[in-house]
């Protein structure tokens, strides 16, 4: 399946339109973790333990639209948009959306 952040794919015609597709992954942030990227924090650098768990939560909501995408029957997700929140004090939500489509 074809996931862009397009709103087209170049080469292939839409031939139906199946709806918005969401997919949502909410991951929480373990204490060893938080302590960590606090001290990665105080003496700069990057905190590899977020950038893990972010990539996680991003692959998480890319794969659950994708399979929503599907069971609609689409070939193609097109205009994809990528969202990070918050939750809480400790977890990290991330929302993926877009349009399922078909190609021809």
């Amino acid at each position: 399946m074809i996931l862009t952040t397009t709103h087209s794919v170049e080469g292939y015609k839409i031939t139906d339109y199946k709806g918005i597709v969401v997919g949502e992954a909410i991951m929480g942030a373990n204490v060893v973790r938080d302590f960590f990227a606090g001290i990665t924090d105080i003496v700069g650098g990057r905190s590899g333990a977020y950038e893990s768990k972010l990539q996680d939560a991003r692959d998480t909501a890319m794969h659950e639209l994708e399979r929503r995408a599907a069971q609609l029957g689409a070939t193609a997700v097109v205009g994809i948009d990528l969202d990070y929140e918050v939750v809480g004090d400790s977890m990290l939500m991330v929302s993926a959306s877009g349009t399922a489509v078909v190609l021809g």
